[in-house]
């Protein structure tokens, strides 16, 4: 290659490759930038809509007092008068300025005003025994006026669903039937031919119920101020290509011309004449590289330095990557990537990553770099002492080294893993022990965070007082275990339990037995479960438990025995007491036999249930008995 080649590469090396990954990124940040400020506008908006929801569940919060408190409206429902009930409820919402009244005891018994009233405030409805007679609910705002104060606070439209149903929207109609995104992030939405950058949170409604909030603000601006910002850099880096280019045109001629009496020096030295010195007149970078060949050994302390720069520049980019290990999720990928490192950072032959499995006290390998062969015996001594001594430990045997460091967590005594390199000549000195310690304990931080979101996952789908999924795991599995029996032609069951004059247990011995009551059934119902199965529970005192390739006659039998187990059940009262003893009733439906989708399944389940708890209770009803 020529040396205007070599020139022409060098410049698209050092102006051109630079110059467009400068582009992308410039171009990349002016973005993220106008993003950022959108989503700071639409923020600042649902703020503005959260604080306003707050403020209307507050005003129907102040209102519920005087509901609450209504004697003729509490006589009708101690009465168990419905109507009566009914009559003085619309009397209030008429008199209250109220707009909605739910009162609900398992059920919804009474519902008064407007179904698109939003921010219930609700209380419990006590008697005069202290006895619980339901749950009352009071709204003072509608959907659409909620939607239209927002929208003329903040200037942004709304809208407000309950499920997939639209109470309240202030987008044009022909934009009305765009979906909305889920809560979380801000995104970008095309309604009606119109850009929004849009944001949902979900709140409570009535009983039980979740609504959605969507604000969308107009986001054209935004795009048209990305084009110009891009116009801009984009007019400035071209600019400083053509004069970049000027420079390289001349500087080139230049270096020609005396690149050719440098040639010829440097042509004898190859050839051993040593006396010969290359010509270092002028003050240019061609004399300057000319002392440099005369003083090259006045260079080698130089070239040293320079190494020892670039590899503290190394020991920076690893701890730069040791820092992003601590929001990494995924351990064995998270683990990997620090035995790589360490080996790498210490120049080991190999090394290894010691972690708990889940449920285990044991550690065992769970990631590994390099080779790993006669070295294992020294490389265990290391991490035995390291365990032993709960800090960095060291072992040797004849030219092979070994280092292990503890990976300690900061909420625990026992360190989650451990991490070891070994290699052979130089043993590992103290930068290189610094240097992994700090590899150790971001890994640590990291696997910690692992745990915490395992833990978070659980709690998501897991009842508080019963450790069985919650009700809306529930509603997954099934929808889930269904579609699957569908797919592949496999039988699936269903099993409802109800624990037999609960209320009574409640009533007489304390909600606090109740509670031990229903911890005993859950584990009774975990214990004769299979792994695959999804016990849950359904609600109250009722449990469920989704079987999958399970057909009747194979429910009905777990469903017995879980009878008797609960039966068996003896939950103490105190001393000089009986124990207290339960029985539950159950309910069994499959598909296909008895149901061809959830809900049927769910309705055969439930009406085989209560033909048993009719039917004297304590006892296990197939849906196809009931035929």
């Amino acid at each position: 290659m020529s040396f205007r080649a070599r020139l022409t590469l060098f410049f698209v090396l050092i102006v051109i490759v630079p110059m467009l990954s400068v582009a992308i990124v410039l171009f990349r940040l002016i973005s993220d930038n106008e993003t950022g400020k959108a989503d700071a506008s639409v923020a600042a908006r649902q703020r503005t809509a959260i604080n306003l929801y707050a403020d209307a569940r507050r005003r129907a919060d102040r209102a519920i007092g005087e509901v609450g408190t209504d004697e003729p409206l509490a006589m009708a429902l101690r009465a168990g008068d419905q109507a009566a009930a009914e009559r003085r409820a619309r009397v209030l919402v008429a008199r209250r300025a109220l707009d909605r009244i739910v009162i609900t005891d398992g059920a919804v018994t009474l519902d008064v005003g407007a179904d698109d009233a939003i921010a219930p405030a609700d209380r419990e409805l006590v008697g005069r025994g202290s006895e619980r007679f339901g749950r009352l609910q009071v709204s003072v705002e509608l959907a659409g006026e909620y939607a239209g104060l927002v929208h003329r606070v903040t200037d942004a439209d709304v809208v407000v669903r309950r499920g997939t149903r639209v109470l309240a929207s202030t987008l044009p109609a022909a934009a009305r039937d765009v979906e909305m995104p889920p809560p979380g992030e801000p995104r970008d939405l095309d309604a009606g031919g119109e850009d929004f950058r849009a944001v949902t949170f979900e709140t409570a409604g009535f009983d039980g119920d979740r609504l959605l909030v969507t604000t969308l603000s107009p986001d054209a601006s935004r795009e048209d101020a990305i084009a110009r910002s891009r116009l801009l850099a984009g007019g400035i880096l071209l600019g400083f290509l053509v004069l970049a280019m000027t420079f390289a045109v001349a500087v080139s001629r230049s270096l020609q011309a005396q690149i050719g009496s440098f040639l010829e020096a440097a042509r004898r030295i190859a050839r051993g004449d040593f006396r010969t010195e290359v010509s270092t007149t002028g003050r240019d970078e061609f004399a300057a590289l000319g002392a440099e060949f005369n003083s090259m050994s006045r260079q080698l302390e130089g070239r040293l330095e320079e190494l020892r720069r670039e590899r503290g520049r190394l020991q920076t980019s690893l701890r730069r990557i040791g820092q992003a290990f601590a929001s990494n999720l995924d351990r064995d990928a998270l683990l990997e990537i620090v035995v790589r490192t360490a080996v790498d950072g210490v120049e080991a032959t190999g090394g290894r990553a010691s972690a708990r499995p889940a449920g285990e006290r044991d550690l065992a390998e769970a990631a590994r770099a390099g080779a790993l062969g006669d070295e294992l015996p020294v490389l265990r001594e290391a991490e035995a002492a390291a365990l032993a001594q709960g800090r960095p430990a060291d072992a040797a045997a004849g030219d092979v080294h070994a280092l292990a460091v503890p990976l300690q967590g900061a909420e625990r005594d026992e360190p989650l893993g451990l991490l070891s390199v070994v290699r052979h000549g130089e043993p590992f000195g103290e930068q290189e022990r610094e240097l992994l310690t700090y590899l150790a304990a971001a890994a640590a931080v990291s696997m910690e965070n692992v745990g915490l979101h395992e833990a978070v996952q659980r709690q998501a789908v897991t009842d508080e007082l019963t450790g069985l999924y919650n009700h809306r795991r529930f509603q997954e599995a099934l929808v889930g275990e269904t579609e699957r029996a569908k797919r592949f032609g496999q039988p699936m069951a269903l099993v409802m339990i109800d624990i037999d004059n609960f209320k009574r247990v409640n009533d007489t011995y304390g909600h606090q037995t109740g509670d031990r009551v229903l911890r005993e059934v859950a584990r009774v119902l975990q214990e004769r479960s299979r792994e695959i199965d999804a016990p849950a529970r359904y609600g109250g005192e009722e449990l469920a438990v989704v079987l999958p390739q399970t057909d009747l006659d194979g429910a009905y039998h777990l469903a017995e025995r879980v009878r008797e187990g609960i039966a068996a059940i003896e939950v103490p009262l105190g001393a000089g007491r009986e124990p207290l003893r339960v029985t539950a009733s159950l309910g069994v439906a499959s598909l296909p036999a008895t149901a061809d989708e959830p809900r049927e399944l769910l309705a055969a389940a439930d009406a085989a249930l209560y033909e048993a708890k009719r039917s004297g209770k304590n006892k296990t009803v197939r849906a196809l008995d009931r035929v």
